[in-house]
């Protein structure tokens, strides 16, 4: 209705008020207690306002309530236990809040109820009682924060008719006769879990099942046969588990049968010819699998239902596609990444309800023999619904249709990359108006860009690298206004660069022109492209001094301009480019020093000066470059002493060969210098190190405050969108950068050894955090496939779970779930945030778990340690051991974790400007402990409290015992310390006393 305000106290003298229903508005504040007196209420449904604070108990005051409905508000807390005296409840829905704690054990006394939704809160227990309510039907309590076999006590239901508790924390494996007592069960979905152990061999005895799902757990085993007894059965879920096995015939024979989703798991042999003969099957899904052999020639004959078909990423082979031409209701089809050859197949054309096309990777062409046969291609574009057409990496052989868009405007991705592509570029693709994406690069299209590309107003992405393109770039590039992304790279374009590029400085995120035969000087204008990231001008012609404005860029991350005819003096504008990662401006002509700006380029990692006429001395600022891997100054003119800091001690020989005047240490290959000077160590440099521990440390600790917000009956789109999320399906750089603003500083999360992180948000609404790796650092390429294999098999409640990837031949990303809530640094230090000890406590414990889990509890396949992957230094926090020797090893991380132990208690850095000389953090609490027990000058005052305080004692004990704990993670010698699984279980013991001690004070 739109209403909004507070309730009015006066609406409790309606005595005779029998319904009170104020859903889908935007009332908010707490209620007015007034409302008790309405003794005669049947009906309360507040649901979709914005009420706060926690639920009055004297909602239990209302004896003739039958349905009680606070969805979708801001309540938290716990639900008071006198809700559950309502006798005549029938139906509670609670879901949608911030709710947390226990279930009461009181909702045992619901015995009337049917229907109970607790969804979307934060709830981490079901008690036994549950399992005696006799009259209910529904439960739902997903996305919660159950733990342990929280889905024991449902099991007694006999009423029960749907059951759903995805999105919890619950593990152990599912009970042999879990069915034995749900003799009414229709649903079931256990999804998202930790669940483990064998999908149950007696699951036939739930006879009324319609659906069946417990995807993305960590099931093993073979599919039970025995599940084609459920004659009723229509969805059954079990993708992304670790599932074995051939696909059971006995349950593609079921009757119902609709929805079989089985991706990302590991069965294999062949896909059962009799699930082509199910007449009631719309979606098949069987991706990422090891599956073999092919698909029976005439698939679509006995599937007039099919709308879904994913069958990617297996082992299939086939002399000819199947025909698909009596699917007429088909909407999607992905069989990439397969074997399958021959021509691609006219069917297809017949498909008008088509929509996605995916049938990249594998070994197809366009048969050519006759007219008809070679009109394939061309009738695809003409496809009225289909929005996304890969076919990309196929032997096609073929030219693109002149007649390729006169029909469709529905087309908004394009990718026909690897595909030996000839021919011009048609003039008619100018009517895909719809086209986003348009990707036809490494083919052999010859040939001028035409010029009717400027109609292609909705362009985001141009790829068009490695082909032969001639003429020159036109200016009508300059009209597509949207466009982010361009890449003409590896062509025989001509002329000069236009200087109307500069006018798409609003939406160009990456440019890359290398390898072509432009000539002329750098337009001025072309500067203005202010939010550049990537810029790639290498292997041309190009002239004349760079311009000073070159400083406009302050975005760019990596800059290429290598191999052209550039002279003058480096720019000292240069300096300004603080978030520039890699840049190379190699074999040119340029001339004069290198600029002493360059110091404040803290994020440079690779920077290649080689084969210029540079002079005179190296500037020992460049010292100041503490994240520089790759440095290249050989074939200049440069003199003087080598600088030794920083960075410059992993530089070898090769960095400055050929440049005749330098000086330095006899590993470098040249003469030692007459007189060197004394370097005194910079540690304000030093801050400019990053720990990769603890990142891991601090994201899982933001984890445990992470609030998943997602709404019953939204179940479908939800599993839409989950399935979006397990397919891998294929995020493009386009889509990344759309998703970070361009890949944009406002964006970035943190940075690491290979790369950044940024936040991000995709197109259907998944916020996400995403790792872009530096593919120009040696072993990057190594790290993302080492990153993709342990991310994807670590399962863990506080470490991230990977959502998808981008792997490009040039552009390789880990997309991530995202952690919204911050870490735990801005909880410790924000104003607005405040942890009491207990809080404290438990992310600390949860922490340890994590670790704990890295060092024991995971191997990756190849035996290697975790700790390879993810170590490194952080000023402070940094084992002895690693600073003095470079030593890694995980009691270096107990070293690291000892450390925030202590930091989250006293709320002190360990690089506070306190901490001078000899004393640090580790000193400043072993003074308090030893011998004076002052334990109170150094913990944090909020979470001690006073003396007054009833449970003064119990904290300060408490506290102490963290402190020892803290010290002995912390011992100077490695072997001397505890380890992490210690250190756990020392942590649990603390809180339990802690709890004993204070009376359960939530202090």
């Amino acid at each position: 209705m739109g209403l909004a305000g507070v309730i009015p106290p006066h609406l409790g003298n309606l005595s005779f008020l029998v319904e009170l229903c104020l859903e889908n508005n935007s009332f908010h504040g707490p209620l007015p207690q007034e409302l008790s007196r309405l003794r005669r209420l049947k009906e309360i449904n507040f649901q979709y306002n914005n009420f706060t604070g926690t639920i009055p108990s004297w909602f239990g005051s209302f004896p003739k309530l039958q349905t009680f409905i606070l969805w979708g508000n801001g309540f938290s807390g716990f639900i008071p236990s006198a809700i559950f005296n309502l006798s005549a409840l029938e139906q509670i829905d609670l879901s949608g809040n911030q709710l947390s704690g226990s279930i009461p054990r009181e909702i045992g006394n619901l015995t009337m109820v049917k229907g109970i939704y607790l969804d979307d809160n934060k709830f981490e227990e079901l008690p036994n009682e549950i399992g005696s309510l006799g009259q209910l039907e529904e439960l739902f309590v997903q996305d919660n924060a159950l733990k342990g076999s929280a889905f024991v006590p449902v099991l007694n239901i006999s009423s029960l008719i749907v059951f759903t508790l995805y999105g919890n924390n619950m593990n152990g494996s599912l009970p042999d006769n879990m069915c034995e007592h749900l003799s009414s069960i229709q649903r079931i979905n256990l999804a998202q879990n930790q669940l483990d152990g064998l999908i149950p061999s007696k699951l036939w005895q739930c006879k009324e099942l319609r659906e069946i799902v417990l995807a993305s757990n960590n099931f093993r085993g073979s599919i039970p046969k025995s599940l084609g007894n459920l004659t009723y059965l229509s969805k059954i879920l079990l993708y992304e588990n670790n599932l074995e096995g051939t696909i059971p015939d006995e349950i593609v024979d079921l009757p119902q049968l609709e929805i079989l989703r089985l991706l990302i798991n590991n069965l294999n042999g062949f896909i059962p010819i009799k699930l082509f003969n199910n007449s009631m099957i719309r979606e098949i899904g069987l991706s990422f699998n090891q599956l073999s052999g092919g698909l029976p020639e005439n698939i679509g004959l006995n599937v007039p239902n099919l709308e879904i078909l994913y069958v990617a990423g297996n082992n299939l082979v086939a002399g000819l596609l199947p025909n698909l031409s009596n699917a007429s209701k088909l909407r999607e089809l992905d069989m990439s990444i397969n074997s399958f050859t021959g021509f691609l197949p006219i069917t297809l054309c017949s498909l008008k309800n088509l929509e996605r096309l995916y049938l990249y990777s594998n070994n197809l062409t366009i048969d050519a023999s006759t007219p008809q046969a070679a009109s394939t291609f061309s009738c695809l574009f003409n496809l009225r619904n289909l929005r996304e057409l890969y076919l990309g990496d196929n032997p096609l052989n073929t030219t693109i249709p002149a007649s390729c868009g006169n029909i469709s405007t529905s087309l908004l991705d394009v990718s026909l990359s690897f595909s030996n592509i000839k021919g011009n570029i048609p003039v008619d693709i100018a009517n895909l108006s719809s086209l986003i994406t348009l990707d036809l690069e490494n083919n052999q299209l010859s040939g001028a860009i035409p010029t009717s590309i400027q109609r292609l107003q909705n362009l985001q992405g141009l790829y068009l690298k490695d082909n032969v393109l001639r003429r020159h770039i036109p200016y009508e590039l300059c009209q597509l206004k949207n466009l982010a992304e361009l890449d003409l790279g590896g062509n025989r374009l001509t002329g000069s660069i236009p200087s109307c590029l500069g006018t798409l400085s609003v939406a160009l995120r990456s440019l890359s022109l290398g390898s072509n035969l432009l000539t002329s000087k750098i337009p001025s204008s072309f500067w203005e492209l202010k939010h550049i990231l990537h810029l790639k001008l290498s292997s041309n012609s190009l002239v004349g001094p760079l311009s000073e404005d070159i400083g406009k860029l302050k975005g760019v991350v990596d800059m290429d301009l290598s191999d052209n005819h550039f002279s003058g003096n480096i720019p000292r504008t240069l300096g300004g480019l603080q978030k520039m990662i890699n840049f190379s401006l190699a074999n040119n002509k340029l001339e004069g020093s290198i600029p002493n700006s360059f110091e404040t380029m803290l994020s440079l990692e690779f920077l290649d000066l080689s084969k210029n006429n540079l002079s005179g001395e190296i500037p020992k600022s460049l010292e100041a470059l503490l994240y520089l891997k790759h440095l290249n100054l050989s074939f200049n003119k440069l003199q003087g002493e080598i600088p030794t800091g920083g960075p410059f001690g992993n530089f070898s020989a090769d960095s400055f060969i050929s440049n005749g005047a330098l000086c330095g240490a006899s590993r470098l290959h040249v003469p030692m210098c007459k007189y060197r000077t004394k370097v005194k160590p910079n540690w304000r440099k030093a801050k400019y190190i990053i720990s990769g521990v603890i990142s891991v440390i601090l994201l899982a600790s933001a984890a445990l405050i992470l609030i998943l917000r997602k709404k019953r009956n939204l179940e479908v789109v939800q599993e839409t969108a989950s399935l979006r999320q397990v397919l891998w399906r294929r995020v493009s750089r386009l889509e990344l950068v759309r998703a970070t603003n361009g890949l944009h500083e406002s964006n970035l999360l943190g940075m690491g050894g290979f790369g950044s992180v940024y936040r991000g948000t995709l197109s259907d609404g998944i916020d996400i955090a995403v790792k872009v790796f530096n593919l120009q650092l040696e072993g990057a390429f190594k790290s993302f496939d080492k990153e993709c294999e342990m991310l994807s098999n670590i399962r863990h409640r506080n470490l991230i779970k990977i959502i998808s990837c981008c792997d490009e031949l040039d552009f390789k990303a880990l997309i991530l779930q995202l952690m919204p809530n911050g870490s735990l640094e801005n909880w410790l230090y924000s104003p607005n945030c405040s942890m009491n000890i207990l809080q404290r406590l438990d992310i600390m414990k949860d922490v340890a778990l994590a670790l704990e889990y890295l060092h024991h509890g995971y191997s990756t396949s190849g035996g290697d340690s975790m700790m390879e992957t993810i170590t490194l230094a952080t000023v402070g926090y940094m084992a002895p051991e690693f600073g003095m020797e470079g030593i890694v090893s995980t009691r270096g991380d107990v070293y690291s974790f000892g450390i925030v132990l202590m930091e989250t208690f006293t709320k002190r850095k360990p690089t506070d400007e306190m901490f001078v000389g000899e004393m640090d953090l580790k000193q400043w609490i072993a003074d308090s402990l030893f011998p004076d027990a002052a334990i109170d000058e150094v913990v944090d005052a909020d979470i001690l409290g006073t003396e007054e305080d009833g449970d003064f004692v119990s904290r300060r004990d408490c506290l102490s015992s963290i402190m020892i704990l803290a010290l002995a993670c912390c011992a100077a010698l490695p072997e001397e310390r505890i380890n992490m699984k210690d250190a756990a279980v020392t942590l649990n013991k603390i809180k339990t006393k802690y709890l004993k001690d204070s009376g359960g004070v939530n202090s």
